[in-house]
């Protein structure tokens, strides 16, 4: 018996920042982790960071499978961006800038 995995991904992380932070834009903004599966069983993963809770537009990085596979630990977000610590112990801070104006 054959198994066919279709294409799909889900949001395995979201965090938004709160409302007490406001930045120029003056839009709320969000953060998700998505876990992309694909056909061929080589999965990937994408941080998004926007001003939409869906997650489909907005500032996007790859993120290493060795580390979204084990997920993210916290985020911190400031004026001058997101700092994001993985379960691994990494850190990634992506600066305000990249996802601020619809980005």
């Amino acid at each position: 018996m054959t198994v066919l995995w279709w294409p799909r991904t889900e949001v395995t992380y979201r965090s938004s920042a709160p409302s007490s932070l406001a930045y120029d834009d003056g839009s709320p903004h969000f953060l998700g982790l998505v876990h992309r599966h694909s056909l061929s069983g080589r999965d990937s993963y994408r941080m998004v960071i926007g001003r939409g809770s869906g997650l489909s537009y907005g500032h996007w990085v790859d993120v290493d499978t060795a580390l979204g596979s084990k997920g993210i630990d916290t985020t911190t977000w400031t004026e001058s961006g997101v700092r994001v610590r993985f379960l691994t112990g990494h850190e990634l801070f992506v600066p305000a800038r990249f996802f601020l104006h619809g980005r």
